[in-house]
């Protein structure tokens, strides 16, 4: 482990902001994530299916494709980027928090696919029993429903978790690969790459993100069983 003292103040500075990326955008990705999840799992709507080819679409387009969206979106000249820009002072481009919304939107599948999935395995009666009882919907949702599906909910957050801490294409089409401000892990990698004798930098790089993405999908697989345990016992 005497390689983690090599690591060098950006090298440390891009692996904190991978984290931070990626935690910020799931944090961020999961309210829309579990309504988008329930409007698919339970609503008969026209439309459904374009609804639910457009939230998978990040998954098919090449991630480059996505990154330029953003840009043309949330761009200083965007439409969104100069709104939000104007009103409320928040600027995407070419900043950590574009960095964010990028990942966010790359794993954004992912998380709701899981989500969904364990509503629909969620049984209908007893919730309607709960309804029976006087509950209000939003109240068996959160009393019934929620503790249900929470362990689709873990993995459908640690999945976007590692997915945003993967992020390369779209991040650095939409805001670029600056140190210290949008440089994430895969950005400093591809960076060492491109430089003669940047091999065991980017070794160290690349070992880090595999600790990284598999202590997190490890977490997800205990706290999905530990919760399924409890659920079982209660």
């Amino acid at each position: 482990m005497t390689w983690l003292l090599d690591l060098t103040p950006d090298e440390w500075n891009a692996v904190r902001l991978s984290i931070k990326v990626a935690t910020v955008a799931m944090i961020a990705s999961l309210p829309p994530g579990i309504l988008l999840a329930l409007l698919l799992a339970r609503g008969r709507f026209w439309g459904k299916t374009l609804l639910n080819g457009l939230v998978h679409l990040p998954l098919i387009l090449p991630p480059v494709v996505t990154g330029y969206l953003l840009l043309l979106a949330f761009g200083r000249r965007g439409p969104a980027g100069a709104f939000l820009a104007e009103h409320f002072g928040i600027v995407f481009s070419f900043r950590w928090t574009g960095a964010a919304l990028a990942c966010g939107v790359m794993g954004f599948p992912l998380m709701v696919r899981a989500i969904r999935l364990s509503i629909e395995a969620v049984d209908r009666r007893i919730e309607a029993a709960a309804g029976t009882l006087g509950a209000n919907p939003l109240w068996v949702f959160a009393t019934i429903t929620l503790p249900l599906i929470l362990p689709g909910l873990i993995t459908g957050a640690i999945l976007s978790f590692a997915k945003a801490m993967g992020e390369f294409g779209a991040t650095i089409t939409f805001v670029s690969n600056i140190p210290n401000e949008t440089q994430t892990l895969p950005s400093a990698i591809y960076t060492f790459t491109q430089v003669p004798g940047g091999d065991e930098g980017a070794l160290r790089l690349t070992l880090i993100s595999i600790v990284i993405s598999m202590v997190a999908l490890i977490a997800s697989e205990v706290l999905a069983r530990r919760v399924g345990r409890r659920m079982d016992i209660e």
